[in-house]
């Protein structure tokens, strides 16, 4: 391609909105254009990125066994009614009326589609399993759209789903996703991770995540070096400490802490380390009853360990707290408390702590469980994971690091089969639910989640699988030398019948305009062809990430470049 019959749209500076490096970055090398909030349009370099994900993802779910369809993307309320998602999914469900003011919206997943599909279409346990794919652009209304096509409104996404006469079927269909999600995350050169991690509204049981590496990530991974063990920290068990609790050398008293009521603020005021201190939240169940949590000073709530033991659960209001525990927030605390007490497990090997003293300006010095209050009613994992605690595996101790996540995998059971009456006959002819697995990539988002691994000061640096261009040829005065003209042509026609996907700049441009440009953009090979090399029969050639560039003989230029895509 030339950039005379191509459309490159780069600029200086990246809009004051674009937060995120992926976000400048896309907007400064011209591959989107914003259109609204959360809406972009893929511009023509942009596109080709797009393209070369789907393509790499559509190879291996075709190898994989899995049928290609397309689904409707505006869909029939009477469906989400059927699977009792209609109400439940919120605002992010576009909802829209036809001119007959029927109920419609524009789908953010295809789970009821797809149920809807097979339902009509299998019939007996010999049709089975069968995993449908598409590649299809998904609309959610978020309430704040931002980083660009990182958390936009409308996206592109391949989702599949498999059906199963059993439950060991499923299982075996998973591991086949998860291997091939592994192979696609590799071929498209990111560095990744597969954590396990919370189904969250999809529903099911079993799901894995695959995070892209990156500090930019919204996502905490905890992972241990010594082992394969991997975990969205929402789901990574924080085990019980081994030590034991130490016995009491302090005397309980009552401390005036006025003004203090944060756990920084306590920490700083009575000069104790925050790992010495219990935080207490008071919460209300679904049933309305309130609850006390107890943490670890240093450590922060996980909200998603709560809901699974205390259904429905919230914060409790201000005056909820003044009605139960006599005080404002900010200085309850267990000693006295009337109420359920559930504990942290690193709680229960404190002693000698501070907490709140259920007083207005006060709090508790020298606490023990045993002698001033009583052991906690239960004792939960109900905290994140922290870098240095124990891996679950027992094989070493975790890290934590950042990941963007590209790909979620789960095991929906029979969620939205069974709602919507996805049966087959079996052997027997009995009756029976389908199991059913569901296998989402967010191809959008992998080009920018690509992005924020792979930059520099100069722009995006591409892994050769999406770039948009493998190489370019800079060409210097080529519209003013013949010599070079010549060179040039023969070069990219060369390499254009070897299939290398190549971009020609032969505009009329400065020379450091031409190479801003292509290092922007992040094409990976970048040839210079200039009077004075060729004088000694050469030209020059640098790779995206080498420090410097290297002469390589005119007359072997197609082959080494042919070698190095090729690699």
């Amino acid at each position: 391609m030339r950039t005379s019959r191509f459309f490159i749209s780069t600029l200086k500076e990246a809009p004051s909105e674009a937060e995120l490096v992926s976000h400048r970055l896309m907007l400064r090398a011209g591959l989107i254009k914003r259109l609204a909030s959360g809406l972009y349009t893929w511009m023509p370099i942009g596109l080709k990125v797009l393209r070369k994900v789907e393509a790499i993802v559509r190879e291996e779910m075709n190898a994989s066994g899995a049928l290609e369809l397309l689904m409707p993307a505006v869909q029939p309320a009477e469906l989400w009614q059927e699977s009792e998602r209609w109400d439940f999914y919120g605002a992010e469900l576009l909802r829209l009326k036809d001119r007959h003011q029927r109920d419609f919206c524009f789908g953010p997943t295809h789970e009821e589609v797809i149920t809807d599909v097979v339902r009509r279409e299998v019939k007996s346990y010999k049709q089975l399993p069968i995993n449908f794919y598409q590649i299809q652009t998904k609309f959610r209304d978020e309430i704040r759209p931002r980083f660009g096509v990182m958390r936009a409104r409308e996206f592109v996404m391949k989702d599949a789903y498999s059906f199963h006469a059993d439950f060991a079927s499923l299982e075996a269909t998973y591991r086949i996703m998860f291997e091939t999600y592994g192979r696609i995350f590799t071929r498209l050169g990111l560095e990744f991770r597969a954590v396990a991690a919370d189904t969250g509204s999809i529903g099911g049981t079993g799901s894995h995540e695959f995070h892209v590496l990156a500090d930019s990530g919204e996502d905490a991974i905890a992972f241990c070096p010594d082992s394969d063990y991997a975990a969205n920290v929402e789901l990574a068990e924080a085990l019980s400490p081994t030590e034991r609790r130490e016995a009491s050398r302090m005397d309980m008293q009552k401390l005036a802490t006025p003004g203090a009521k944060s756990m920084d603020e306590v920490s700083a005021f009575l000069g104790v380390p925050a790992q010495t201190v219990v935080k207490s939240l008071l919460v209300m169940t679904g049933a309305g009853n309130p609850c006390l949590l107890l943490l670890r000073g240093d450590h922060q709530l996980n909200e998603i360990k709560v809901a699974k033991i205390l259904e429905g659960w919230r914060f409790a209001t201000e005056d909820e707290v003044e009605a139960y525990m006599g005080c404002r927030p900010g200085y309850i605390g267990p000693v006295g408390s009337k109420v359920t007490v559930i504990a942290d497990r690193s709680v229960m090997a404190m002693s000698d702590f501070v907490c709140g003293a259920n007083e207005n300006g006060f709090h508790l010095a020298g606490v023990n469980f045993g002698r001033d209050l009583v052991e906690a009613e239960r004792v939960e994992d109900i905290r994140n994971v922290v870098a240095g605690d124990a891996s679950p595996d027992g094989k070493g101790f975790l890290e934590i690091c950042r990941g963007i996540e590209v790909g979620h995998i789960f095991q929906l059971r029979t969620k939205y089969s069974e709602s919507l009456k996805a049966a087959f006959l079996d052997e027997s002819g009995q009756s029976r639910i389908m199991e059913m697995g569901c296998y989402g990539i967010g191809v959008s988002r992998i080009v920018a989640a690509a992005i924020e691994q792979n930059n520099d000061e100069k722009g995006i640096v591409f892994p050769d699988a999406i770039a948009p261009f493998r190489i370019a040829i800079v060409p210097i005065g080529m519209n003013k030398s013949a010599v070079v003209k010549d060179a040039v042509e023969k070069l990219y026609f060369a390499l254009l019948m070897a299939g290398v996907d190549v971009l020609l700049d032969d505009r009329d441009e400065r020379p450091g305009v031409m190479f801003a440009d292509m290092e922007l953009i992040g094409i990976p090979h970048r040839v210079v062809v200039g009077e004075r090399g060729l004088k000694e029969g050469n030209i020059e050639y640098q790779g995206r990430g080498d420090p410097a560039a290297r002469s390589i003989a005119l007359d072997e230029a197609k082959a080494f470049l042919e070698n190095i895509c090729a690699s």
